[in-house]
């Protein structure tokens, strides 16, 4: 069944269509849940409450840009609203020592295996996680962020800063990279 095909029944509520469209963009849409949820389970979750939200909007796609690129952008508003709605970021943030953080480079290593970085990125806290998914893998800017986790932008920019510190020290902890600064891809899935 051609994308069109799938995108057309699925409008009209066809479940052979919805069932191919699922099929298709699930697997690349699971593994972005993953990166911001704790579990396998909470991932999920995450999935299936944004392919309940794919399918009710899925009308208002205007075919401008990548199906996928629509559904991914939808995927990642669900998963934040799931973390939003189970924690406030604002409790998590120490933003007194902000003036006081060491800036490590804006990379981090290079040849890792996508599978690793994920596992690594999963240990962090969860408002280091959020962020550092959102500005370095899914490309947001700190102000979109800001608005997207009803924080401030400087909220954003210091967790971006602490979670490149911290996943630096996870991945030299773990012996995936041997000193700090080296370059990391953030290329995910």
């Amino acid at each position: 069944m051609t994308e069109e095909q799938m995108l057309a029944g699925s409008i009209k509520k066809n479940a052979t269509a919805q069932e191919a469209l699922y099929a298709r963009y699930s697997p690349k849409m699971l593994g972005v849940c993953y990166r911001f949820s704790k579990s396998r389970e909470d991932a999920e979750d995450m999935l299936q409450e944004g392919f309940i939200k794919v399918f009710s909007q899925l009308h208002q796609y205007r075919n401008e840009g990548a199906l996928e690129g629509w559904i991914r952008r939808i995927i990642v508003h669900t998963c934040i609203n799931i973390i939003k709605k189970n924690k406030k970021f604002n409790d998590t943030v120490d933003i007194s020592n902000a003036a006081f953080l060491y800036q490590r480079e804006d990379y981090i290593p290079s040849i890792l295996q996508a599978k690793q970085i994920v596992e690594c990125i999963r240990m962090l806290p969860l408002g280091y996680r959020t962020v550092l998914n959102l500005y370095a893998i899914e490309g947001y800017v700190h102000k979109e962020i800001a608005s997207m986790l009803e924080i401030e932008e400087s909220t954003s920019r210091s967790q971006y800063t602490r979670a490149k510190a911290m996943l630096e020290d996870i991945l030299i902890k773990k012996k995936i990279i041997d000193k700090p600064g080296a370059k990391i891809s953030f290329a995910l899935p």
